[in-house]
């Protein structure tokens, strides 16, 4: 099963447990929604439950079923807080989640093989995928250059003629 980090726990917050986060979404608000969620903990996911969100200067507060207390929030600190794929937000048409991107095979119209996704990067302007092969490559995630995703098949196709324009080769 697919888990998406949503949440990373900052510090414990007053005296009744709440934590605070700092959210790793698009969505803040997804948070009042949110009912259910998992503890990344070692590599393992902890089911637990939301029982509050507020929001506060820039994070979140949340209340957690069972944490009751500071020095109970406080063993928590640095945990993510994730959510599996059915309860994911959705995506419009021609988004994709970063982890889905990760690991597909990338080839140009050209027909050359470029390698695979090792990274997104996340800027301002838009998300830049950095493709490992026998060049690195890093590339802006432009409509204009993803000719095809079929994250299913993990494979991107690229325009080669706009990637020619935009792509930037590490030498």
């Amino acid at each position: 099963m697919d888990h998406f980090r949503i949440a990373q726990i900052l510090r414990p917050h007053g005296i009744k447990g709440e934590v605070k986060v700092y959210p790793l979404t698009d969505d803040p608000s997804r948070f009042k929604r949110l009912k259910e969620a998992y503890l990344e903990r070692g590599g393992q996911y902890e089911p637990i439950g939301v029982t509050s969100a507020k929001f506060a200067a820039g994070a979140v507060v949340l209340g957690l079923e069972g944490v009751t207390s500071p020095e109970q929030a406080e063993l928590l600190r640095g945990l993510y807080i994730c959510v599996d794929r059915a309860h994911a937000v959705k995506l419009p048409a021609g988004t994709y989640f970063v982890s889905d991107i990760i690991g597909c095979e990338v080839r140009s119209t050209a027909g050359a093989e470029l390698g695979r996704v090792t990274d997104v990067l996340e800027t301002n302007a838009n998300d830049v995928y950095v493709i490992e092969g026998q060049r690195k490559l890093m590339v802006p995630a432009l409509k204009k250059l993803l000719a095809g995703v079929d994250v299913a098949a993990k494979q991107i196709l690229l325009d080669a003629a706009v990637l020619e324009e935009v792509g930037y080769f590490e030498d």
